[in-house]
């Protein structure tokens, strides 16, 4: 380990000393960037793509920009960031799953670790040694051993939460698999304040980075991880109050009337069906006090959204105010689809209970989302957030991986307009890097080979051309936790061997049938089998591991911790 730190400390310091002669052959007009990723935000949870929630800022985005309707991420959260900041798969750049949730049996492996690797380059190091000012503020969760931070992968600025979540009103944890919330601010342990709100100080803290380098020429690149909406989900109660009564009707009126709202807004064909996650309640089976707690919990949740809108509302009205938001490119999207974990139960209770007793907890109605409050939408209320996908977080089905993607700013031509132009997540990174006209790394490093990205850079589709983002004939695969899927063209293969127990393949278009409701394997055996074999190559190109026999995710996260609580 001593080895691995001084090895990025002096990456870090050569890039830094690098920099001013890179830097000289740039112009000082290059757009400035600011990526904003949600965290387990479902697919209709904005209102451009038929929310209920009000989000007039990602709105204005949308207008002036291209909404994808067709973008996929992966189904967990640290897969799909480092995917995100490095256009490298998840089983090339070290997170093929959540450190938390590995087997023992693979973490023996080197590419199984959960952490980002040495093989790679972030967005931040390419574009922090081409100039740019580079922030970070909110969830890494990445790695939290010092050569492992943001502040030793490109970031110059950095307030960075290393766990899989954390509370949003004060430094405490969130689950008994860890002794305390890890917080850092350029690398070091960072204390929070009082008056914290992790929406609220995020965009605080960019303000305060962008401001303290304000006068000079150089461009800025400003990473926003949100905690919202992640649980345990939090918001000012003036926020939530907004929402008293929207989901009075429950999870079945409020999948419709997204799925309507969506169809209006051409965010999915005209006519798309949907089906009924497995495993979701009947709403007219539960009594009155639980239809209360369930309908208060996502009118918290539409809290939580609203707020994140306003405070990236707050951050557009800045660079307004000093002559830099029509030279920012801003890229919204999540990092996957809703969270859809049962661990508050329909009547306010938890698994969590004794827990929740010994830290001081709790899942009350009359304070939910408020200080000491702990919430979490449930997987019925997470069809709603998906609607009309089928299926949540962690799952490779729709619901799981795909999530909604604006982009707007200078390169984009294209403004106030959707396409269902297939994208991925490692697709990012490269355009971004088009965008600014910045150079790929190519696969070479201050010296030392890395990792290529593999994305496809769509800069061009963003400008108007017409071409795909990626050929009919290229596949594109994907899998996490023993889930996988590969895409092709308009048409995907899915298996979830994990939470849902399945042995064979389903094909589907996902173009015309995002709701993933008529299996097509039967129907063309020859592209369902011409599509296996493309993933079985995928599984060898990246030495992708079989998942143990009996692998049991939840378990794997939360079974010691219960455990121990039980002695």
């Amino acid at each position: 380990m001593k080895f691995r730190f001084t090895f990025f400390l002096n990456i870090t310091l050569f890039t830094i000393l690098s920099a001013p002669t890179l830097v000289s052959a740039q112009q000082s007009d290059r757009p400035n960037i600011v990526l904003i990723l949600a965290d387990d935000l479902g697919y209709t949870d904005i209102s451009p793509f038929g929310s209920e929630i009000n989000t007039p800022n990602i709105a204005r985005l949308a207008a002036e920009g291209l909404s994808f309707t067709n973008y996929h991420t992966a189904g967990s959260c640290a897969p799909a960031r480092a995917m995100l900041l490095t256009g490298v798969d998840s089983h090339r750049n070290g997170v093929p799953n959540i450190p938390e949730a590995l087997p023992t049996e693979q973490m023996a492996y080197e590419h199984y670790q959960g952490v980002l690797n040495d093989k790679v380059v972030t967005l931040a190091n390419v574009l922090q040694g081409s100039g740019y000012h580079t922030y970070m503020t909110g969830k890494w969760h990445l790695g939290h051993t010092p050569e492992l931070l943001p502040s030793a992968r490109g970031f110059d600025r950095t307030i960075a939460m290393a766990d899989t979540g954390a509370d949003n009103w004060e430094q405490r944890t969130y689950l008994p698999i860890y002794d305390r919330a890890n917080w850092y601010a350029d690398g070091a342990e960072h204390t929070l304040p009082d008056d914290f709100y992790s929406s609220k100080y995020f965009i605080d803290k960019t303000i305060e980075f962008v401001a303290s380098n304000v006068e000079d020429d150089q461009p800025f690149f400003a990473y926003i991880p949100f905690q919202a909406v992640h649980m345990p989900v939090q918001a000012p109660r003036e926020f939530s109050d907004k929402y008293s009564g929207v989901y009075d009707e429950g999870w079945t009126v409020m999948r419709e009337k997204r799925r309507l709202a969506a169809e209006r807004e051409g965010v999915i064909p005209a006519g798309t069906e949907a089906v009924v996650t497995p495993g979701t309640l009947t709403w007219d089976s539960l009594t009155g006090e639980q239809k209360r707690h369930h309908a208060r919990r996502m009118e918290v949740y539409a809290g939580m959204v609203d707020a994140m809108d306003m405070h990236i509302g707050r951050l557009m009205e800045y660079l307004e105010s000093i002559g830099e938001y029509d030279n920012t490119i801003f890229v919204f999207t999540s990092d996957n689809g809703a969270e859809g974990s049962n661990i508050v139960l329909p009547n306010g209770g938890s698994a969590l209970a004794p827990w929740f007793d010994i830290v001081g907890y709790n899942s009350d109605y009359e304070t939910l989302g408020e200080r000491g409050s702990w919430n979490a939408i449930g997987p019925s209320n997470a069809t709603i957030a998906a609607s009309p996908l089928t299926y949540y977080k962690f799952h490779a089905n729709e619901g799981g991986l795909r999530v909604p993607l604006v982009i707007s700013g200078p390169g984009i031509s294209r403004q106030g307009e959707m396409t269902d132009e297939f994208t991925f997540v490692t697709d990012l990174a490269p355009t971004i890097l088009s965008l600014v006209g910045v150079d790929d790394h190519n696969g070479s490093w201050l010296g030392r080979e890395v990792e290529p990205i593999v994305g496809a850079d769509f800069s061009e589709f963003l400008a108007g051309v017409s071409s795909p983002v990626h050929a009919g004939s290229v596949p594109i695969g994907y899998e996490l936790g023993g889930n996988s899927a590969l895409f092709k063209g308009d048409y995907k293969i899915v298996i979830n061997r994990t939470g849902q127990n399945e042995s064979e393949w389903h094909l589907f278009n996902i173009k015309t049938d995002p709701g993933e409701t008529r299996d097509l394997a039967q129907e063309q055996p020859a592209l369902l089998a011409e599509m296996q074999a493309d993933y079985e190559s995928y599984v060898q190109a990246n030495n992708v591991l079989p998942m143990p026999e009996g692998y049991n995710r939840s378990g794997r996260i939360l079974g010691d911790a219960l455990r121990q609580l039980r002695q």
